[in-house]
């Protein structure tokens, strides 16, 4: 099982910082969340994504791909009615594509919350039609860069759009593009599915392509109430053979102790 983290964990530390302390302590990849990079992914020069691809690689990391991908520039929105703003975001989608085709990553993973909201006045059907367009029309850049968009469902809490793996699902099959597949995050399974997470990972096994690890108390894994266990019993089960991801959403106590105490867990669940 191969193990990252991502790059916000570290708030505001150097690049460098981040790749030194997850190799230090066992992990294979970093996972990177373009607002941590500029405010705007066309600010990053060749040089920089170089760098950073670089940077990576001399710790002995992958770049596992990115997340979190609307929270900047303001005024992203995956499926609003204003066609322009619909346009704008997908011409930075694009973008983004091409930027984590460039740091050598293969993954996206598709969650920002705020930014896939629909308004109580529109009908489900048209918001649902417009991200499917969407996604199909971002599916070439996709496919030419290599990258598989993985769609994350999330909470009533975080969103009211996709809010579990069988809703997402019928986003999958209406895209129907092997570039844009499942992700499943273990926070999210907790609040949002009517199964436990072991029966989710087998049901849907074959468009997982993405996983995050965290507890259902925003912080890492082996931290609250979740047994990860069956988790990583189906995962393997399911010969799973992607990055394990751990994300958080409580940075406390500090990043070191979140990277070192998740892959310890983590290392102990799979051993």
């Amino acid at each position: 099982m191969k193990f990252a983290i991502c790059n916000e964990t570290f708030q505001k530390q150097p690049f460098h910082e981040v790749c030194d302390c997850a190799a230090r302590y066992g992990y294979d990849g970093v996972e990177i969340a373009p607002f941590t990079l500029a405010e705007s992914v066309v600010f990053i020069t060749a040089d920089q994504r170089e760098e950073i691809r670089k940077t990576a690689a001399n710790a002995g990391l992958e770049i596992v791909g990115l997340h979190w991908l609307l929270l900047t520039p303001d005024g992203l929105h995956l499926n609003c009615a204003d066609k322009h703003a619909r346009e704008r975001t997908q011409a930075y989608y694009r973008e983004m594509m091409l930027l984590c085709a460039d740091l050598g990553g293969t993954i996206m993973v598709h969650g920002s919350p705020q930014q896939r909201n629909w308004e109580p006045h529109e009908l489900y059907q048209d918001v649902f039609k417009r991200t499917v367009e969407f996604f199909q029309e971002c599916m070439e850049t996709a496919q030419s860069c290599n990258v598989t968009v993985c769609f994350e469902p999330l909470t009533h809490a975080e969103t009211n759009f996709i809010n579990s793996a069988r809703d997402a699902i019928e986003l999958i099959h209406a895209v129907n593009h092997p570039n844009f597949q499942l992700h499943l995050d273990v926070k999210a399974m907790c609040g949002g599915e009517f199964e436990m997470p072991d029966a989710v990972i087998r049901k849907y096994k074959d468009v997982m392509k993405h996983f995050h690890a965290n507890d259902r108390n925003k912080r890492g894994p082996g931290t609250g109430d979740v047994d990860y266990k069956p988790i990583a019993e189906a995962l393997k089960e399911v010969q799973y053979d992607g990055f394990i991801s751990v994300e958080v959403f409580d940075y406390s106590p500090d990043p070191e102790t979140i990277a070192r105490e998740s892959i310890q867990y983590l290392k102990s669940v799979f051993s």
